[in-house]
């Protein structure tokens, strides 16, 4: 028993000192200004990302290729980046105003710029967490290029196998392939990744665009290509930062300019001085709930309210979103899309132009005009990112040269994560955040608890939870350990000690707001990554998410509207 427990001690420590490892590397060569991932520079990322073995890069250690890991970041990372060899991370430096047309990753908002044949640049305005990720990301994807080198180079002169030739054949054909033909370039392509024919069946659609209907051949033949070039003639794939990243990056550039921008509406429209309540989640589900009750009446009367959520949910019911919007920007809804390259798109609801007794909420709300709360909501932030724009945004805003101090009376926070007990869609209540790699810990008091959900049919966890350097860094003996350890920690997630640090400085040591400010954390399970095929790779929520963003969206609005 002894021994198991050692073991598993063991394997915590060296995964803890793998991920310390690639936190300090990856800090060092973006300091250094560039790297080669798969020569000298890049060898102790490559080693820390190989002894760790991350659950959401599967197979990443083994000779056949990872293909869920494969899907999970391809969908991170902008289209035709295994095609390139340099890769240029960059600060917003205005390459919105050129002819280059920005491509956007399907599962990540950032823009990223395709130079010429072999450079794609892509834009940071999130902070280190997006480099840390991005870094984390091409990592894998070079160390999977090269298994698929080992597999198809017969001799150092560059010889391949048959199954290379057959593959490059088809992605390099000009015609479109014919169901027989795709089938033949699938089995090659399994040889070469030493997977059967029938996984890679079954992932081929999940693939697949529009515009690229054999991406996955494309993918396979472009990182084994440039991994051929890097083996045969040294010539490797180089990663740079440009000169304007390493200068503004740390300084909240972008968190400002949002920030001050936010400030400046609210002054023009007269509401800085009510009191504000800031939740950070989507940008659907407080709309939804406010406003879906009046603008989708004639549904409610076939549905329950839990079914209208769903249907606004669904991608194809773009003319019922439509109405509730409409309705939202006729009462009270301010949005405003993101300018300052945070990627975080704001609405502000003046509560005192809308009816509460018309919403299901079942509120008491008898204030004056003047104490009508403004409920702020902000799209989520990225890791590291939470940090800068809640700090900017509890600054006192500075009009006609005066420094006034917005009246904030809460902050809330829902959120995604993962779980360590239980499963996809039930809820976590924090009691504290607790930061990896540090002994960092923030302990508040959370306005809500495990039973203002239970009954719901959900489970729900309440105790703390760590905020991760990046979801694709965890693998299950750290997670096992914080799940045993005397931590008691229920999930993780990317942002909780980043929010939480910036509200304690604003309330407790710069008092640039209310020193009792009210918190709220609650967040759903997107995934449980201790499960074995439980992890992000594995698919998203579906309209599994539906029920508990809204149960913890409407629990926040209660407790706002009912002054608890």
């Amino acid at each position: 028993m002894n021994k198991i427990m050692h073991h598993a001690r063991t394997r915590a420590q060296e995964s803890s000192n793998a991920i310390e490892r690639m936190y300090i590397t990856m800090r060092h060569l973006f300091n250094r200004g560039f790297y080669k991932p798969m020569g000298v520079s890049g060898e102790t990322l490559r080693e820390a990302l190989l002894l760790l073995r991350p659950e959401i890069y599967g197979s990443i250690g083994d000779e056949k290729a990872e293909l869920e890991g494969l899907l999970y970041v391809i969908d991170r990372l902008p289209q035709g980046i295994e095609e390139c060899m340099f890769i240029n991370l960059t600060s917003d430096e205005g390459y919105s105003n050129s002819h280059f047309k920005p491509i956007i990753p399907s599962k990540r908002r950032r823009n990223c710029y395709r130079i010429d044949d072999e450079q794609m640049n892509i834009e940071i305005t999130r902070g280190r967490s997006e480099i840390y990720d991005i870094l984390t990301h091409l990592t894998f994807l070079f160390v999977e290029s090269h298994k698929i080198s080992k597999r198809v180079l017969i001799d150092e002169n560059g010889n391949t196998t048959r199954d290379w030739i057959k593959l490059e054949k088809a992605v390099l054909s000009k015609k479109k392939l014919t169901q027989i033909e795709r089938e033949v370039a699938i089995s090659h392509t399994a040889n070469i990744l030493g997977r059967t024919f029938n996984e890679l069946s079954f992932v081929y659609g999940q693939f697949q665009t529009p515009e690229q209907p054999e991406r996955l051949l494309h993918i396979v033949y472009w990182l084994g290509k440039l991994a051929i070039e890097e083996v045969i003639n040294n010539n490797r794939r180089t990663i740079t930062f440009s000169p304007v990243l390493r200068e503004r990056l740390g300084h909240h550039i972008h968190g400002e300019i949002w920030a001050d921008k936010i400030k400046n509406v609210l002054h023009k429209n007269n509401l800085l001085e009510r009191p504000i309540h800031i939740i950070s989640a989507n940008m659907h589900s407080v709309m939804n709930t406010l406003y879906a009750p009046v603008a989708l009446k004639s549904l409610l009367a076939k549905k329950t309210i839990f079914q209208v959520y769903e249907e606004l949910s669904k991608k194809e019911n773009e003319v019922l979103r439509n109405k509730v919007t409409n309705q939202a920007l006729q009462n009270g809804m301010i949005y405003i899309p993101d300018s300052s390259g945070t990627n975080i798109d704001v609405q502000i609801f003046d509560t005192d132009k809308l009816d509460l007794s018309k919403t299901d909420l079942e509120i008491n709300n008898t204030e004056e005009k003047s104490d009508k709360p403004i409920v702020f909501v902000m799209d989520y932030a990225f890791g590291e990112q939470a940090y800068e724009t809640i700090d900017e945004l509890l600054k006192p805003a500075l009009i006609d040269n005066k420094s006034i101090c917005l009246n904030v009376a809460s902050v809330s926070i829902m959120g995604k994560a993962g779980i360590l007990e239980g499963g996809k869609g039930d809820i976590m209540i924090p009691s504290a955040h607790i930061f990896e790699g540090t002994a960092d810990n923030y302990p508040f008091v959370n306005e809500l608890s495990k039973a203002d959900f239970e009954g719901n049919g959900l489970a729900v966890f309440e105790g703390s939870m760590i905020t991760v350097l990046g979801t694709s860094l965890q693998n299950k003996d750290i997670l096992k350990f914080f799940y045993n350890s005397t931590w008691h920690v229920i999930g993780l997630e990317m942002e909780g000690a980043h929010y939480q640090k910036a509200i304690q400085s604003a309330s407790k040591v710069r008092k640039t707001i209310n020193p009792d400010v009210k918190v709220r954390y609650a967040y759903y399970a997107s995934d449980n990554p201790l499960e074995t095929g439980g992890t992000l790779a594995s698919g998203g929520l579906g309209t599994s998410g539906v029920k508990p963003t809204y149960l913890i969206t409407r629990k926040i609005l209660q407790q706002i509207f009912n002054n608890q």
